[in-house]
């Protein structure tokens, strides 16, 4: 949920998140991607045990079989994939379709599972997080991501706010005009009425600047 309430999260939006947690949704289907990282986390962490291997960097990784929890703050949990034994670090483990365009070659880390891996080492007190990623048709591509307390800092400052003003006292966060927030709003909202009036007049410079980046954009 990290990058999501950052808003950093293409799959997934802040509202979606604290909709879920707000009970206010019907229970996700899961999607072919959904269940391909799922069902192939194992074989995931296995390559990354082969590739270090490779690159005579040995390294194993163990199962976690418990949802972690902060020590001072108890809404900060983490399900991690995989430990590194004999390490402060873990594993995230993520499938890529071959069309995603990120360029993992490029050393280019997802926003979002930056974040994430930032929450687990804020959660479990780790020093470095590794991120292997498989591409279908590519090598794994692995990543060693440094615990940054500035970043955490300012995640955790972040979540709070996220957990104590909008989940907590059931204040909806700001609409961020992506498709999963569109579907929340259509969920939560599945009627229009026509006898409500809203005065849009504070709303005018930004609704011209649209209108204007739109014009742009078509020429």
């Amino acid at each position: 949920d990290a990058g999501a309430i950052l808003g950093l999260n293409p799959y997934c939006s802040a509202l979606q998140v604290w909709a879920t947690k707000r009970g206010l949704l019907p229970d996700k289907d899961d999607t072919e991607m959904m269940r391909l990282g799922r069902d192939l986390e194992y074989y995931v962490a296995e390559r990354f045990e082969e590739e270090m291997a490779n690159r005579n960097e040995p390294k194993k990784v163990k199962n976690c079989n418990f949802i972690l929890r902060h020590p001072k703050y108890p809404w900060m949990l983490a399900n991690v994939d995989r430990l590194i034994i004999g390490e402060q670090a873990g594993l995230e483990c993520k499938i890529a379709s071959a069309f995603n365009k990120t360029d993992f070659e490029g050393n280019n880390v997802p926003e979002q599972y930056y974040c994430q891996c930032q929450h687990y080492m804020a959660v479990t007190g780790a020093t470095h997080w590794y991120l292997c990623i498989l591409q279908l048709g590519k090598e794994p591509f692995i990543f060693r991501i440094e615990r940054n307390e500035n970043e955490i800092a300012a995640l955790i400052e972040l979540e709070k706010k996220f957990w104590e003003e909008n989940v907590v006292k059931g204040i909806e966060p700001a609409v961020d005009g992506t498709e999963g927030a569109r579907k929340v709003l259509t969920t939560l909202y599945p009627e229009g009425r026509e006898d409500v009036e809203i005065d849009l007049s504070p709303f005018h410079r930004s609704m011209r600047e649209i209108c204007e980046w739109k014009s742009q954009i078509k020429e």
